[in-house]
């Protein structure tokens, strides 16, 4: 310590109102006297408080600005004066500890301050402008950037919940320091957590386990980390972490054994070749080894991988020097070395690991690393802030922010809370995998993740008209997972656009936000032609006609951006055409006639209109030779059903967005339909109808059967080409010895219906 730190820092804690308790001694007990000396101790102990906090930082940073920090800690004081926590401590202890372990992490003054002040603007009635004014605008942007939201009304908690996250990431964009004094926080809180209730100790608990220990993981601070998992842990799950706390220290002297024994021929060797290692080892946290168990399904006692040892040395040459050194000594696991120096992680994070066989056949795993690499996987981006404020090279934060500006990118796309909350979820629990163009490039992934995932990592656009793969050479499916290794080729083509089954298959915040947006903008291009061809429809029905200053004139009194806008209420069924008439010629007896004006489209006729996306409704299964009529669906293009469907009956009622179809097939297409066979079980039962069904030409695409007493009923999906084969397939199944009646299945079926044994009618024998 530094001498002015070492004879000042008392000074700077002790100011002209110091306390003198002998002042006090020989007094007169009174009531007065007695609140004399309860408020002196208190401030004793406020001085004593900042005189150990002020201790604290000069052992981790001797050039800390103590003035300001002082300064802090008596604003803060004086803001929180009378406030208690509900552990029964005063509330600027929390605000105390926080900045403890702020100074422990080795961060910069301004971020200790910052810590002192975290609470004031949510539970006092200070403004930020007045923190602003006293400390500057850096600090008060720290303090806003851990502010819960709160003074705004929003329709859940869960709404404001995801907002405050919002918040929280948009400032760490801005300052990384804003998630690390929010850490420092949620820490205290999860050490003091056993003064709630219950219901409390839950929430906090589930938070901590699914946000605030996967982003500690993603920045690299693996010291918070684990303890937010442990002691999360010890609320959710509190009998696992008994029994794993317990049994871990019953074997500290067996892990402490097996360590000695690994490492006395490793140090020899190591000495051999002037290698200046530190050997260590730990156990696993609690929470790791709870997944173990619980992901294997196996006891604590069949869980061997328990302790990792660390090796620590001076420079890279001599971080891959002593792996082969444990390699010439223990027998590696071929499929357990993972080179992270070469390769970093995300989180910076770089080390080599190698499980080996160790003494008495045990599994170890080892870790090797510089000092330097130690300190970046203790700390995280910690370790890149420096006591003068700033980072060593900002193209590493860049690199680290990355993946959080692309779910703040998504939630531009999304007002719904639960679907940031989920996506932000996913994106934190992605452990990675490293994969390779065809020229070598490597890019990093989350697990399990797509050649999808990889085209959009490349380039959108390449995303976006990815065609298929080539993994290691072999044309693999869109679907497929890759591996750490594998090289990538996309093969893309001009013609391939996305699907909405696209967004199952991806991993990536990336690739799940360039899909939805092309998504979101085909819809809105679709709902656009579909809204025109509706509107253009209904007026010339009326003989009206609608000029460009017109249309815009309308969408402007409907408090529309444009024209655009209008067509796409319309098309996607926010905006009824039946009000745009009324508004136009209100005096106009309303008609609901429809005009048999076809056009071709992939099978289908229809009346007035082109270039529209259709669907068959599955409620139904139409095929060709039904009754057919056309339901202008929102957003989703124009949906063919049976004109006896139930959900066509339902909507008679909004007559405008029916319109009229036929089949104008120009060649032979298959449709599926599901057919259900009932009748009395006996042998070969199933197997007479699936060669009555084959010999007619129809393929069965899916089967499935049930029995109840000695009744069958077995239900087969069968592409046919129109109802003319259908009527076919279905007398010839009816001739089949047994079968009581065979029937066309759709969503308005009841199994209820169907299998009840009451409404069968016996076969004649």
């Amino acid at each position: 310590m530094s001498e002015r730190t070492s004879d000042n820092l008392a000074d700077l804690a002790l100011d002209e109102s110091a306390v003198n308790l002998t002042a006090l001694e020989g007094r007169p007990g009174s009531a007065t006297d007695r609140a004399d000396l309860d408020n002196h101790l208190e401030e004793a102990r406020d001085h004593l408080q900042l005189q150990m906090l002020l201790i604290e930082v000069a052992s981790c940073n001797e050039s800390a600005d103590f003035d300001l920090i002082v300064r802090a800690y008596h604003f803060a004081l004086t803001a929180h004066a009378g406030q208690i926590r509900k552990s029964g401590e005063p509330f600027l202890q929390h605000s105390v500890e926080v900045s403890r372990i702020l100074a422990q992490l080795r961060l910069d003054s301004t971020t200790i301050a910052a810590g002192l002040l975290h609470d004031v603007l949510e539970d006092t009635s200070i403004t930020l402008e007045r923190i602003s004014d006293a400390f500057g605008g850096k600090i008060a942007a720290l303090v806003d950037g851990v502010t819960k939201i709160e003074r705004f009304q929003y329709e859940s908690s869960e709404a404001r919940q995801a907002e405050t996250y919002r918040k929280m990431l948009l400032s760490m964009v801005e300052d990384i320091r804003v998630i690390l004094v929010k850490f420092a926080d949620r820490l205290h809180n999860m050490r003091t957590l056993d003064a709630l209730g219950a219901d409390q100790q839950q929430r906090i608990s589930h938070e901590t386990i699914e946000v605030y220990a996967p982003l500690a993981h993603r920045l690299g601070v693996a010291r918070i980390r684990w303890e937010l998992e442990d002691r999360a842990l010890k609320f959710l799950e509190p009998d696992a972490y008994v029994e794993i706390r317990q049994k871990v220290a019953m074997r500290r002297e067996e892990r402490e054994a097996l360590i000695d024994e690994f490492e006395r021929p490793l140090v020899e060797e190591l000495g051999r070749n002037d290698i200046t290692a530190e050997i260590t080892g730990r156990p696993k946290n609690f929470y790791s080894i709870f997944n173990k168990m619980r992901s294997r399904g196996k006891p604590f006692e069949e869980i061997y991988d328990l302790t990792a040892l660390r090796i620590t040395v001076d420079t890279v040459r001599e971080c891959y020097h002593t792996l082969g050194l444990v390699h010439t000594l223990y027998r590696p696991h071929p499929d357990r070395f993972k080179d992270y120096i070469a390769t970093p992680k995300t989180n910076m994070y770089q080390s080599l690991h190698t499980t080996v066989i160790g003494p008495r056949g045990m599994p170890v795993e080892v870790q090797i690393r510089t000092w330097e690499m130690h300190h970046t996987a203790e700390i995280g981006i910690a370790a890149h802030w420096r006591y003068k404020g700033g980072l060593d090279d900002r193209g590493d934060l860049d690199q680290q922010m990355s993946w959080l500006r692309q779910v703040l990118d998504w939630q531009r796309d999304s007002s719904d809370p639960a679907e940031f909350m989920e996506n932000l979820k996913i994106e934190l629990f992605q452990d990675e995998i490293f994969v390779f163009t065809p020229k070598g490039d490597l890019h990093q992934l989350p697990k399990a993740a797509s050649p999808l995932d990889f085209a959009f990592a490349i380039h959108t656009d390449i995303g976006l008209h990815c065609l298929t793969a080539k993994v290691n050479g072999q044309i693999v499916p869109l679907s497929a997972a890759l591996d750490s290794g594998d090289t990538v080729h996309i093969v893309t083509s001009p013609h391939q656009i996305p699907s909405q089954s696209w967004l199952e298959l991806v991993k990536t915040t990336k690739a799940r936000l360039a899909i939805r947006r092309w998504l979101k903008e085909e819809r809105f291009s679709q709902s656009v032609r579909l809204g025109q061809e509706i509107l253009e429809r209904e007026l010339k029905r009326y003989r009206h006609r609608l000029g460009p200053e017109a249309l815009t004139e309308l969408a402007t009194d409907l408090e529309l951006a444009d024209s655009e806008h209008l067509f796409a209420g319309i098309g996607s069924g926010d905006l009824s055409v039946s009000r745009i008439i009324n508004r136009l010629m209100p005096d106009q007896p309303k008609r609901r006639v429809i005009r048999p004006l076809f056009r071709d489209r992939r099978g289908i006729r229809i009346q007035g209109m082109h270039d529209m996306m259709i669907q068959f409704g599955k409620c139904c299964t139409p095929i060709p030779g039904d009754s057919i009529i056309g339901l202008i669906t929102r957003g989703r293009g124009l949906s063919v059903h049976r004109t006896d469907c139930p959900n066509i009956a339902d909507l008679a009622e909004d007559p405008e967005r029916m319109t009229a179809v036929a089949w104008d097939l120009e060649e032979e297409q298959v449709f599926t339909v599901q057919l259900r066979a009932l009748g009395t079980d006996r042998k070969f039962f199933l197997a007479d109808l699936t060669r009555v069904i084959s010999d007619t030409g129809a393929n069965i695409v899916g089967c499935s059967t049930r029995t109840t007493a000695h009744l069958a009923e077995d239900t087969f999906w069968v592409d046919v080409n129109d109802t003319r084969q259908l009527h076919g397939l279905l007398k010839k199944m009816r001739r089949v010895k047994g079968v009581t009646e065979v029937l066309r299945v759709d969503e308005s079926m009841t199994d209820a219906a169907v299998i009840d044994p009451s409404n069968w009618v016996e076969p004649p024998v």
